[in-house]
């Protein structure tokens, strides 16, 4: 499929907005960007920066969440936004072959790979601490599905209590393998992206 350099997104985008920083939307959104650490499936560091970064109505629709989560005293805590292709296919190639349901066919793309997919979790906005959920993010395997029937009722209601204010608004959709993946409704129409995070930022 094609996937899209820095010059090429210029032109695609042309009429759409580019990718922007979550952080720079909601101070209360906390970050735990896991590809930029050893504490992830692959056990070494994909990304050179613990950034998240999603297309701008996606972005805003996810503030808006935050900002309703405030009021009853959580947080949203992000682990990945938008992801380069290139490190789509590193995932694929170094996931076995039975476990491949949980990452994306390089072939089609991730919707991370737009822009438009947000893995998260909550945290108390008190103590600062993350809330419990049936298993840990990266977990491949069923807990991880947003249906699981095991785990405690508290890590039960935790993940269901997630997925409602998500999907509230009609505006994300849990993914049905992963209960800390939610996509954005109109994440289609944006093509498949190959930037690193400096190329988003026009850093050198």
């Amino acid at each position: 499929m094609p996937v899209f350099t820095k010059q090429e997104i210029v032109e695609a985008c042309r009429d759409k907005p580019l990718l922007i920083e979550i952080t720079d939307l909601d101070p209360l959104i906390k970050l735990d960007i896991r590809y930029a650490t050893k504490n992830n499936f692959l056990k070494r560091p994909v990304y050179k920066e613990a950034r998240a970064f999603l297309q701008k109505e996606a972005a805003e629709a996810l503030v808006k969440i935050s900002k309703d989560l405030n009021k009853e005293g959580y947080g949203l805590l992000v682990f990945d936004g938008y992801r380069p292709w290139s490190t789509t296919k590193i995932f694929w190639d170094e996931t076995p072959s039975e476990k491949r349901n949980f990452v994306a066919d390089p072939k089609v793309g991730s919707n991370h790979n737009r822009g438009c997919a947000v893995d998260l979790t909550l945290y108390e906005l008190k103590s600062g601490k993350e809330i419990k959920m049936p298993c840990e993010y990266d977990t491949f395997s069923e807990e991880a599905f947003p249906s699981h029937a095991g785990s405690t009722k508290e890590e039960k209601a935790n993940r269901d209590f997630l997925i409602k204010v998500m999907e509230k608004d009609g505006d994300f959709k849990v993914h049905p393998n992963e209960w800390w993946h939610y996509d954005y409704k109109d994440c289609n129409k944006y093509p498949v992206l190959n930037l690193t995070f400096d190329e988003i930022t026009n850093e050198p």
